[in-house]
């Protein structure tokens, strides 16, 4: 399994936000692993196995989903830094969308 996952829900619409690129990247913004979000909003496989403690970045690419909704949004990336604390545990970072907000959360 990987040691991160993320899902995206739209909370305009209810519905899990499909066709999202997320990368991950390091401090050095170094990419280490790039997705797409499934039909369920899920990337249930981004990046590997184990990474080092230490900071880290998920960006998604918000304004592409949007645009293709056909909906306009004030948040075209959203960034969420985090941290990894312990090597051995996985990280779930949902995210919940809306055209003019969003938030997240410590996922299991």
């Amino acid at each position: 399994m990987s040691h991160i996952t993320t899902h995206i829900l739209d909370a305009a619409t209810g519905r899990p936000a499909a066709g999202v690129p997320v990368a991950l990247v390091d401090t050095a913004g170094i990419e280490i692993a790039a997705g797409v979000t499934d039909d369920n909003g899920r990337i249930a496989g981004l990046g590997p196995e184990q990474l080092d403690s230490g900071a880290y970045r998920l960006t998604f690419a918000t304004g592409e989903y949007f645009q293709r909704t056909g909906t306009e949004t004030f948040y075209p990336v959203v960034s969420i830094e985090f941290s990894v604390t312990d090597s051995e545990q996985h990280y779930h970072v949902p995210l919940l969308i809306s055209p003019f907000a969003y938030s997240t959360y410590r996922g299991s």
